[in-house]
Protein backbone atom coordinates (compact mmCIF):
# COMPACT_ATOMS: atom_id res chain seq x y z
CA UNK A 1 0.00 0.00 0.00
CA UNK A 2 3.01 2.30 0.43
CA UNK A 3 4.04 4.64 -2.40
CA UNK A 4 0.85 3.83 -4.35
CA UNK A 5 -2.34 5.67 -5.19
CA UNK A 6 -3.86 4.11 -2.04
CA UNK A 7 -1.47 6.21 0.06
CA UNK A 8 -3.60 9.24 -0.88
CA UNK A 9 -6.65 7.74 0.85
CA UNK A 10 -5.97 8.72 4.51
CA UNK A 11 -5.37 12.44 3.90
CA UNK A 12 -8.27 12.60 1.46
CA UNK A 13 -10.61 10.87 3.94
CA UNK A 14 -9.52 13.12 6.80
CA UNK A 15 -9.76 16.32 4.77
CA UNK A 16 -13.12 15.39 3.22
CA UNK A 17 -14.57 14.51 6.62
CA UNK A 18 -13.26 17.65 8.28
CA UNK A 19 -14.84 19.81 5.57
CA UNK A 20 -18.16 17.95 5.66
CA UNK A 21 -18.53 17.45 9.42
CA UNK A 22 -16.44 20.38 10.78
CA UNK A 23 -15.40 17.98 13.57
CA UNK A 24 -11.62 18.12 13.41
CA UNK A 25 -10.64 15.51 15.99
CA UNK A 26 -13.16 12.94 14.71
CA UNK A 27 -12.01 13.46 11.13
CA UNK A 28 -8.32 13.23 11.98
CA UNK A 29 -9.05 10.12 14.04
CA UNK A 30 -10.74 8.45 11.07
CA UNK A 31 -7.77 9.41 8.89
CA UNK A 32 -5.37 7.90 11.44
CA UNK A 33 -7.30 4.62 11.54
CA UNK A 34 -7.48 4.52 7.72
CA UNK A 35 -3.72 5.02 7.42
CA UNK A 36 -2.99 2.40 10.08
CA UNK A 37 -5.31 -0.13 8.37
CA UNK A 38 -3.49 0.35 5.07
CA UNK A 39 -0.07 0.00 6.70
CA UNK A 40 -1.24 -3.12 8.58
CA UNK A 41 -2.84 -4.53 5.42
CA UNK A 42 -6.14 -4.64 7.32
CA UNK A 43 -4.89 -6.68 10.27
CA UNK A 44 -6.83 -5.36 13.26
CA UNK A 45 -4.21 -6.20 15.91
CA UNK A 46 -1.42 -4.74 13.78
CA UNK A 47 -3.53 -1.63 13.19
CA UNK A 48 -3.75 -0.93 16.92
CA UNK A 49 -0.02 -1.54 17.25
CA UNK A 50 0.76 0.95 14.48
CA UNK A 51 -1.54 3.60 15.98
CA UNK A 52 0.09 3.16 19.39
CA UNK A 53 3.53 3.45 17.81
CA UNK A 54 2.52 6.68 16.06
CA UNK A 55 1.13 8.16 19.28
CA UNK A 56 4.20 7.09 21.26
CA UNK A 57 6.42 8.61 18.58
CA UNK A 58 4.95 12.04 19.31
CA UNK A 59 6.64 11.94 22.73
CA UNK A 60 9.46 9.38 22.35
CA UNK A 61 11.60 8.94 19.23
CA UNK A 62 14.55 6.54 18.85
CA UNK A 63 14.47 5.82 22.56
CA UNK A 64 14.75 9.50 23.50
CA UNK A 65 12.30 12.24 24.39
CA UNK A 66 10.94 13.89 21.23
CA UNK A 67 11.90 17.35 22.41
CA UNK A 68 10.59 19.14 19.30
CA UNK A 69 6.99 18.10 19.90
CA UNK A 70 7.16 18.28 23.69
CA UNK A 71 8.63 21.79 23.65
CA UNK A 72 5.98 23.01 21.18
CA UNK A 73 3.22 21.67 23.45
CA UNK A 74 4.82 23.22 26.52
CA UNK A 75 5.21 26.54 24.68
CA UNK A 76 1.51 26.56 23.84
CA UNK A 77 0.59 25.92 27.47
CA UNK A 78 3.02 28.61 28.69
CA UNK A 79 1.59 31.07 26.17
CA UNK A 80 -1.91 30.32 27.44
CA UNK A 81 -0.81 31.12 30.99
CA UNK A 82 0.91 34.34 29.83
CA UNK A 83 -2.31 35.37 28.08
CA UNK A 84 -4.34 34.68 31.21
CA UNK A 85 -2.11 36.80 33.44
CA UNK A 86 -1.96 39.61 30.89
CA UNK A 87 -5.77 39.63 31.04
CA UNK A 88 -5.90 39.42 34.86
CA UNK A 89 -3.37 42.25 35.19
CA UNK A 90 -5.58 44.42 32.99
CA UNK A 91 -3.09 44.60 30.13
CA UNK A 92 -5.46 43.45 27.40
CA UNK A 93 -8.17 45.90 28.53
CA UNK A 94 -5.75 48.82 28.78
CA UNK A 95 -4.14 48.04 25.43
CA UNK A 96 -7.55 47.81 23.78
CA UNK A 97 -8.51 51.22 25.17
CA UNK A 98 -5.16 52.70 24.08
CA UNK A 99 -5.50 51.25 20.58
CA UNK A 100 -9.05 52.55 20.20
CA UNK A 101 -7.72 56.11 20.43
CA UNK A 102 -5.16 55.50 17.68
CA UNK A 103 -6.58 52.78 15.45
CA UNK A 104 -10.03 54.10 14.63
CA UNK A 105 -11.13 51.98 11.67
CA UNK A 106 -11.59 48.32 10.90
CA UNK A 107 -9.18 48.66 7.99
CA UNK A 108 -6.57 50.19 10.29
CA UNK A 109 -6.90 47.33 12.77
CA UNK A 110 -6.41 44.79 9.98
CA UNK A 111 -3.40 46.65 8.59
CA UNK A 112 -1.80 46.59 12.05
CA UNK A 113 -2.16 42.80 12.15
CA UNK A 114 -0.77 42.37 8.63
CA UNK A 115 2.21 44.66 9.23
CA UNK A 116 3.04 42.89 12.50
CA UNK A 117 2.87 39.57 10.64
CA UNK A 118 5.50 40.83 8.20
CA UNK A 119 7.76 42.38 10.84
CA UNK A 120 7.88 39.28 13.08
CA UNK A 121 9.46 36.95 10.52
CA UNK A 122 11.92 34.90 12.60
CA UNK A 123 9.72 31.78 12.73
CA UNK A 124 6.20 31.00 11.58
CA UNK A 125 5.14 29.32 14.84
CA UNK A 126 6.28 32.29 16.88
CA UNK A 127 4.79 34.70 14.34
CA UNK A 128 1.35 33.10 14.44
CA UNK A 129 1.10 33.11 18.22
CA UNK A 130 2.81 36.43 19.03
CA UNK A 131 0.96 38.46 16.38
CA UNK A 132 -2.33 37.04 17.61
CA UNK A 133 -1.60 38.12 21.19
CA UNK A 134 -0.76 41.68 20.14
CA UNK A 135 -3.44 42.18 17.48
CA UNK A 136 -6.44 40.56 19.16
CA UNK A 137 -7.35 43.46 21.49
CA UNK A 138 -7.18 45.88 18.55
CA UNK A 139 -9.22 43.81 16.09
CA UNK A 140 -11.76 42.86 18.77
CA UNK A 141 -12.37 46.51 19.61
CA UNK A 142 -12.90 47.35 15.93
CA UNK A 143 -15.25 44.38 15.44
CA UNK A 144 -12.97 42.51 13.08
CA UNK A 145 -13.85 38.81 13.16
CA UNK A 146 -11.38 36.30 14.58
CA UNK A 147 -11.59 34.45 11.26
CA UNK A 148 -10.28 37.57 9.48
CA UNK A 149 -7.49 37.94 12.04
CA UNK A 150 -6.50 34.28 11.57
CA UNK A 151 -6.37 34.86 7.80
CA UNK A 152 -4.14 37.93 8.28
CA UNK A 153 -1.82 36.00 10.60
CA UNK A 154 -1.57 32.87 8.45
CA UNK A 155 -1.07 34.83 5.21
CA UNK A 156 1.82 36.87 6.57
CA UNK A 157 3.70 34.26 8.61
CA UNK A 158 4.87 31.42 6.36
CA UNK A 159 4.90 33.60 3.19
CA UNK A 160 7.33 36.04 4.81
CA UNK A 161 9.42 33.32 6.49
CA UNK A 162 9.89 31.44 3.21
CA UNK A 163 11.53 34.47 1.51
CA UNK A 164 13.54 35.64 4.54
CA UNK A 165 17.12 34.33 4.66
CA UNK A 166 17.34 35.30 8.34
CA UNK A 167 14.65 32.91 9.60
CA UNK A 168 14.37 29.27 10.57
CA UNK A 169 12.72 28.60 7.19
CA UNK A 170 15.36 30.46 5.18
CA UNK A 171 18.21 28.66 6.87
CA UNK A 172 16.61 25.25 6.24
CA UNK A 173 15.91 26.02 2.58
CA UNK A 174 19.41 27.41 1.94
CA UNK A 175 20.90 24.23 3.40
CA UNK A 176 18.77 22.13 1.02
CA UNK A 177 19.72 24.32 -1.96
CA UNK A 178 23.40 23.88 -1.11
CA UNK A 179 23.19 20.09 -1.37
CA UNK A 180 21.27 20.33 -4.67
CA UNK A 181 23.81 22.70 -6.22
CA UNK A 182 26.67 20.44 -5.11
CA UNK A 183 24.95 17.35 -6.49
CA UNK A 184 24.71 18.93 -9.96
CA UNK A 185 28.09 20.71 -9.90
CA UNK A 186 26.49 24.14 -10.16
CA UNK A 187 29.20 26.66 -9.24
CA UNK A 188 28.10 29.95 -10.83
CA UNK A 189 26.24 30.94 -7.67
CA UNK A 190 26.26 29.95 -4.00
CA UNK A 191 23.33 28.54 -2.07
CA UNK A 192 22.76 31.93 -0.44
CA UNK A 193 22.85 33.88 -3.71
CA UNK A 194 20.56 31.28 -5.31
CA UNK A 195 18.07 31.82 -2.47
CA UNK A 196 18.24 35.60 -2.95
CA UNK A 197 17.63 35.21 -6.70
CA UNK A 198 14.65 32.95 -5.98
CA UNK A 199 12.90 35.52 -3.76
CA UNK A 200 11.20 37.43 -6.64
CA UNK A 201 10.29 34.09 -8.25
CA UNK A 202 8.17 33.05 -5.26
CA UNK A 203 5.01 34.33 -6.93
CA UNK A 204 2.52 32.91 -4.43
CA UNK A 205 4.12 34.96 -1.66
CA UNK A 206 3.79 38.25 -3.54
CA UNK A 207 0.24 37.52 -4.69
CA UNK A 208 -0.79 36.54 -1.15
CA UNK A 209 0.76 39.57 0.56
CA UNK A 210 -0.72 41.97 -2.00
CA UNK A 211 -4.19 40.45 -1.60
CA UNK A 212 -3.94 40.61 2.21
CA UNK A 213 -3.52 44.40 2.09
CA UNK A 214 -6.16 44.85 -0.62
CA UNK A 215 -8.66 42.82 1.42
CA UNK A 216 -7.83 44.76 4.59
CA UNK A 217 -8.07 48.19 2.95
CA UNK A 218 -11.08 47.62 0.72
CA UNK A 219 -13.09 45.22 2.87
CA UNK A 220 -13.35 42.54 0.18
CA UNK A 221 -15.15 39.68 1.90
CA UNK A 222 -15.47 36.43 -0.07
CA UNK A 223 -17.53 33.36 0.72
CA UNK A 224 -17.74 32.29 4.40
CA UNK A 225 -15.65 35.28 5.50
CA UNK A 226 -18.59 37.57 4.73
CA UNK A 227 -20.73 35.74 7.31
CA UNK A 228 -18.12 36.17 10.04
CA UNK A 229 -17.44 39.82 9.26
CA UNK A 230 -21.14 40.70 9.08
CA UNK A 231 -21.81 39.06 12.45
CA UNK A 232 -18.83 40.89 13.99
CA UNK A 233 -19.98 44.30 12.72
CA UNK A 234 -23.72 43.96 13.35
CA UNK A 235 -23.73 41.91 16.56
CA UNK A 236 -20.30 42.61 18.01
CA UNK A 237 -19.56 38.85 18.03
CA UNK A 238 -16.04 38.40 16.68
CA UNK A 239 -16.45 34.62 16.70
CA UNK A 240 -19.27 32.09 16.59
CA UNK A 241 -20.27 31.60 20.26
CA UNK A 242 -21.50 28.09 19.48
CA UNK A 243 -18.04 26.85 18.40
CA UNK A 244 -14.96 26.19 20.54
CA UNK A 245 -11.89 28.29 19.81
CA UNK A 246 -8.35 27.35 20.92
CA UNK A 247 -6.52 30.07 22.79
CA UNK A 248 -9.74 31.77 23.92
CA UNK A 249 -9.97 32.55 27.63
CA UNK A 250 -13.21 32.31 29.56
CA UNK A 251 -14.94 35.55 30.46
CA UNK A 252 -15.08 34.85 34.21
CA UNK A 253 -11.42 35.72 34.86
CA UNK A 254 -11.12 38.82 37.08
CA UNK A 255 -9.41 41.86 35.56
CA UNK A 256 -7.46 44.55 37.39
CA UNK A 257 -8.87 48.04 37.00
CA UNK A 258 -5.37 49.47 37.48
CA UNK A 259 -3.79 47.71 34.54
CA UNK A 260 -1.72 49.61 31.96
CA UNK A 261 -0.54 49.09 28.40
CA UNK A 262 2.78 47.93 29.83
CA UNK A 263 1.07 44.92 31.41
CA UNK A 264 0.56 43.60 27.87
CA UNK A 265 3.56 45.08 26.09
CA UNK A 266 6.33 44.04 28.48
CA UNK A 267 5.50 40.29 28.52
CA UNK A 268 5.33 40.32 24.70
CA UNK A 269 8.65 42.17 24.43
CA UNK A 270 10.19 39.71 26.89
CA UNK A 271 8.77 36.84 24.83
CA UNK A 272 10.28 38.24 21.61
CA UNK A 273 13.69 39.03 23.12
CA UNK A 274 13.79 35.72 24.99
CA UNK A 275 12.91 33.68 21.89
CA UNK A 276 15.23 35.47 19.46
CA UNK A 277 18.04 35.45 22.02
CA UNK A 278 17.52 31.71 22.61
CA UNK A 279 17.60 31.08 18.85
CA UNK A 280 21.00 32.77 18.65
CA UNK A 281 22.23 30.89 21.71
CA UNK A 282 21.12 27.43 20.54
CA UNK A 283 22.44 28.18 17.04
CA UNK A 284 25.84 29.27 18.35
CA UNK A 285 26.09 26.14 20.48
CA UNK A 286 25.62 23.97 17.39
CA UNK A 287 28.21 25.76 15.23
CA UNK A 288 31.94 25.22 15.64
CA UNK A 289 34.36 28.09 15.13
CA UNK A 290 33.34 31.48 13.79
CA UNK A 291 29.60 31.49 13.11
CA UNK A 292 27.72 33.66 10.63
CA UNK A 293 24.15 34.80 11.23
CA UNK A 294 23.03 32.40 8.50
CA UNK A 295 24.81 29.45 10.14
CA UNK A 296 23.27 30.36 13.48
CA UNK A 297 19.73 30.29 12.07
CA UNK A 298 20.50 27.13 10.10
CA UNK A 299 21.45 25.29 13.30
CA UNK A 300 19.13 26.88 15.83
CA UNK A 301 16.80 24.70 17.89
CA UNK A 302 13.47 26.43 17.24
CA UNK A 303 11.31 24.46 19.65
CA UNK A 304 13.80 24.78 22.51
CA UNK A 305 14.12 28.50 21.80
CA UNK A 306 10.34 28.90 21.89
CA UNK A 307 9.98 27.31 25.31
CA UNK A 308 12.92 29.29 26.72
CA UNK A 309 11.51 32.52 25.32
CA UNK A 310 8.10 31.54 26.63
CA UNK A 311 9.49 31.08 30.14
CA UNK A 312 11.08 34.55 30.00
CA UNK A 313 7.73 36.03 28.96
CA UNK A 314 5.97 34.05 31.70
CA UNK A 315 8.30 35.35 34.41
CA UNK A 316 7.65 38.94 33.32
CA UNK A 317 3.87 38.43 33.17
CA UNK A 318 3.90 36.84 36.65
CA UNK A 319 6.00 39.72 37.97
CA UNK A 320 3.45 42.21 36.65
CA UNK A 321 0.61 40.15 38.16
CA UNK A 322 2.22 40.16 41.61
CA UNK A 323 2.75 43.93 41.25
CA UNK A 324 -0.97 44.33 40.57
CA UNK A 325 -1.90 41.99 43.42
CA UNK A 326 0.41 43.15 46.22
CA UNK A 327 1.55 46.66 45.33
CA UNK A 328 -1.33 48.25 43.43
CA UNK A 329 -4.04 46.11 45.08
CA UNK A 330 -5.83 45.92 41.72
CA UNK A 331 -6.62 42.20 41.87
CA UNK A 332 -6.91 39.48 44.52
CA UNK A 333 -3.72 37.35 44.70
CA UNK A 334 -5.92 34.27 45.32
CA UNK A 335 -6.75 34.15 41.58
CA UNK A 336 -3.20 32.95 40.81
CA UNK A 337 -4.15 29.26 40.63
CA UNK A 338 -7.24 30.01 38.59
CA UNK A 339 -5.18 32.05 36.14
CA UNK A 340 -2.71 29.19 35.62
CA UNK A 341 -5.49 26.65 35.09
CA UNK A 342 -7.57 28.84 32.77
CA UNK A 343 -4.49 29.65 30.71
CA UNK A 344 -3.61 25.98 30.30
CA UNK A 345 -7.23 25.05 29.60
CA UNK A 346 -7.51 27.68 26.86
CA UNK A 347 -4.74 25.95 24.89
CA UNK A 348 -5.90 22.35 25.31
CA UNK A 349 -8.06 22.34 22.13
CA UNK A 350 -5.02 23.39 20.08
CA UNK A 351 -2.87 20.74 21.78
CA UNK A 352 -5.42 18.00 21.03
CA UNK A 353 -5.60 18.98 17.36
CA UNK A 354 -1.80 19.12 17.11
CA UNK A 355 -1.43 15.66 18.65
CA UNK A 356 -3.88 14.14 16.17
CA UNK A 357 -2.29 16.05 13.26
CA UNK A 358 1.22 14.87 14.20
CA UNK A 359 0.01 11.27 14.37
CA UNK A 360 -1.63 11.33 10.94
CA UNK A 361 1.36 13.13 9.39
CA UNK A 362 3.65 10.39 10.74
CA UNK A 363 1.45 7.64 9.27
CA UNK A 364 1.12 9.45 5.95
CA UNK A 365 4.92 9.64 5.89
CA UNK A 366 5.15 5.87 6.41
CA UNK A 367 2.71 5.37 3.53
CA UNK A 368 5.12 7.47 1.39
CA UNK A 369 2.30 9.64 0.09
CA UNK A 370 4.79 12.41 -0.71
CA UNK A 371 7.09 10.08 -2.61
CA UNK A 372 4.17 8.81 -4.68
CA UNK A 373 3.17 12.36 -5.66
CA UNK A 374 6.79 13.24 -6.39
CA UNK A 375 7.11 10.15 -8.57
CA UNK A 376 4.28 11.44 -10.74
CA UNK A 377 6.43 14.46 -11.55
CA UNK A 378 9.52 12.41 -12.34
CA UNK A 379 7.68 9.96 -14.57
CA UNK A 380 5.79 12.54 -16.61
CA UNK A 381 7.04 13.19 -20.14
CA UNK A 382 6.21 16.86 -20.34
CA UNK A 383 7.65 19.90 -22.06
CA UNK A 384 10.14 21.68 -19.78
CA UNK A 385 8.10 24.87 -20.23
CA UNK A 386 5.41 23.33 -18.03
CA UNK A 387 7.88 22.37 -15.28
CA UNK A 388 7.47 25.38 -12.89
CA UNK A 389 3.67 25.26 -13.18
CA UNK A 390 3.49 21.50 -12.65
CA UNK A 391 5.87 21.59 -9.67
CA UNK A 392 3.79 24.37 -8.11
CA UNK A 393 0.63 22.27 -8.43
CA UNK A 394 2.23 19.03 -7.20
CA UNK A 395 3.89 20.78 -4.23
CA UNK A 396 0.52 22.31 -3.34
CA UNK A 397 -1.22 18.94 -3.45
CA UNK A 398 1.58 17.30 -1.46
CA UNK A 399 1.61 19.91 1.30
CA UNK A 400 -2.20 19.93 1.44
CA UNK A 401 -2.29 16.13 1.74
CA UNK A 402 0.56 15.75 4.20
CA UNK A 403 0.09 18.94 6.23
CA UNK A 404 3.76 19.86 6.04
CA UNK A 405 5.48 22.38 3.82
CA UNK A 406 8.94 21.50 5.15
CA UNK A 407 8.40 17.83 4.29
CA UNK A 408 7.36 18.86 0.79
CA UNK A 409 10.50 21.00 0.49
CA UNK A 410 12.69 18.07 1.50
CA UNK A 411 11.14 15.70 -1.03
CA UNK A 412 10.43 17.92 -4.01
CA UNK A 413 13.35 20.38 -4.07
CA UNK A 414 15.90 17.63 -4.93
CA UNK A 415 13.51 16.23 -7.54
CA UNK A 416 13.09 19.68 -9.07
CA UNK A 417 16.86 19.94 -9.20
CA UNK A 418 17.20 16.53 -10.88
CA UNK A 419 14.58 17.30 -13.54
CA UNK A 420 16.01 20.76 -14.32
CA UNK A 421 19.58 19.42 -14.49
CA UNK A 422 18.51 16.66 -16.87
CA UNK A 423 16.44 18.89 -19.15
CA UNK A 424 17.11 22.63 -18.91
CA UNK A 425 19.44 23.85 -16.17
CA UNK A 426 18.25 27.44 -16.70
CA UNK A 427 14.95 26.39 -15.07
CA UNK A 428 16.66 25.22 -11.87
CA UNK A 429 15.88 28.32 -9.79
CA UNK A 430 12.34 28.85 -11.15
CA UNK A 431 11.58 25.15 -10.57
CA UNK A 432 12.77 25.26 -6.95
CA UNK A 433 10.89 28.54 -6.39
CA UNK A 434 7.71 26.90 -7.67
CA UNK A 435 8.18 24.09 -5.13
CA UNK A 436 8.56 26.58 -2.27
CA UNK A 437 5.50 28.54 -3.40
CA UNK A 438 3.32 25.48 -3.94
CA UNK A 439 4.25 23.98 -0.57
CA UNK A 440 3.31 27.19 1.27
CA UNK A 441 0.02 27.30 -0.66
CA UNK A 442 -0.87 23.70 0.19
CA UNK A 443 0.14 24.23 3.81
CA UNK A 444 -2.15 27.30 3.96
CA UNK A 445 -5.16 25.28 2.85
CA UNK A 446 -4.58 22.10 4.84
CA UNK A 447 -6.64 21.58 8.01
CA UNK A 448 -3.97 19.14 9.27
CA UNK A 449 -1.13 21.67 8.96
CA UNK A 450 0.47 22.68 12.26
CA UNK A 451 0.95 26.27 11.06
CA UNK A 452 -2.74 26.50 10.15
CA UNK A 453 -3.64 25.13 13.59
CA UNK A 454 -1.38 27.63 15.34
CA UNK A 455 -2.73 30.54 13.29
CA UNK A 456 -6.27 29.78 14.43
CA UNK A 457 -4.92 29.38 17.98
CA UNK A 458 -3.12 32.73 17.88
CA UNK A 459 -6.26 34.45 16.64
CA UNK A 460 -8.56 32.64 19.08
CA UNK A 461 -10.60 31.37 16.12
CA UNK A 462 -12.36 28.06 15.61
CA UNK A 463 -9.98 25.97 13.54
CA UNK A 464 -12.37 24.93 10.77
CA UNK A 465 -13.77 28.45 10.53
CA UNK A 466 -10.23 29.60 9.79
CA UNK A 467 -9.64 26.87 7.21
CA UNK A 468 -12.87 27.52 5.32
CA UNK A 469 -12.65 31.33 5.39
CA UNK A 470 -9.02 31.43 4.26
CA UNK A 471 -9.48 28.91 1.45
CA UNK A 472 -11.05 31.25 -1.17
CA UNK A 473 -8.31 33.85 -0.73
CA UNK A 474 -5.56 31.22 -0.89
CA UNK A 475 -7.06 29.72 -4.05
CA UNK A 476 -7.20 33.14 -5.72
CA UNK A 477 -3.54 33.80 -4.83
CA UNK A 478 -2.61 30.33 -6.07
CA UNK A 479 -4.46 30.85 -9.36
CA UNK A 480 -2.59 34.10 -9.94
CA UNK A 481 0.74 32.47 -9.06
CA UNK A 482 0.01 29.49 -11.33
CA UNK A 483 -0.44 31.82 -14.31
CA UNK A 484 2.84 33.47 -13.37
CA UNK A 485 4.66 30.14 -13.39
CA UNK A 486 3.29 29.38 -16.83
CA UNK A 487 4.73 32.72 -17.95
CA UNK A 488 8.13 31.92 -16.42
CA UNK A 489 8.16 28.49 -18.04
CA UNK A 490 7.31 29.70 -21.52
CA UNK A 491 9.20 33.04 -21.52
CA UNK A 492 12.01 32.43 -19.04
CA UNK A 493 11.44 35.94 -17.69
CA UNK A 494 10.84 36.59 -14.01
CA UNK A 495 10.10 40.25 -14.75
CA UNK A 496 7.27 39.40 -17.17
CA UNK A 497 5.90 36.88 -14.66
CA UNK A 498 5.90 39.48 -11.86
CA UNK A 499 4.19 41.98 -14.14
CA UNK A 500 1.57 39.33 -14.95
CA UNK A 501 0.98 38.72 -11.25
CA UNK A 502 0.73 42.47 -10.64
CA UNK A 503 -1.87 42.86 -13.41
CA UNK A 504 -3.94 39.95 -12.07
CA UNK A 505 -3.76 41.29 -8.51
CA UNK A 506 -4.87 44.71 -9.80
CA UNK A 507 -7.77 42.99 -11.60
CA UNK A 508 -8.75 41.33 -8.29
CA UNK A 509 -8.72 44.74 -6.57
CA UNK A 510 -10.77 46.28 -9.40
CA UNK A 511 -13.36 43.50 -9.50
CA UNK A 512 -13.69 43.51 -5.71
CA UNK A 513 -14.16 47.24 -5.45
CA UNK A 514 -17.97 46.98 -5.54
CA UNK A 515 -20.17 49.19 -3.40
CA UNK A 516 -19.89 48.49 0.30
CA UNK A 517 -22.88 46.81 1.87
CA UNK A 518 -24.82 48.55 4.63
CA UNK A 519 -23.19 46.49 7.39
CA UNK A 520 -19.74 47.47 6.12
CA UNK A 521 -20.61 51.15 5.94
CA UNK A 522 -21.75 51.08 9.55
CA UNK A 523 -18.19 50.57 10.76
CA UNK A 524 -16.22 52.13 7.91
CA UNK A 525 -15.61 55.38 9.73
Amino acid sequence: MTNTIFSLLPPLVAIAMVILTRRVLLSLGVGIVTAALLLAEFSITETFSIIWDAVKGIFVSDGELNTWNVYIILFLLVLGVITAFISISGGSRAFGEWAMKRVKTRAGAQIVGAVLGIIIFIDDYFNALAVGQISRPITDRQRVSRAKLAYLIDSTSAPVCVVSPVSSWGAYIIALIGTILAAHNVTEYSAFSAFIQMIPMNLYVWATLAIVFIVALRGIEIGPMKVHEKRAVEEGLVMDPEKPAPGELKDDLPTSSKGSVGDLVWPIIALVIGTVGSMFWTGLQAVEGNATVLQIFENTDVSKSLILGGLVGLLVSLGLFFRQAFSLKGVNPNVFGKGVWEGIKSMLPAVYILLFAWAIVDLIGRLETGKYLAGLVESSNMSTSWLPFLLFVIAGIMAFSTGTSWGSFGILLPIAGDIAAATDISLLLPAMSAVLAGAVFGDHCSPISDTTILSSTGAGCNHMDHVMTQLPYALISAGIAAVGYLVIGFTGSTVIALLTVAVLVAAFAFLGRGKKEAWQENRAS
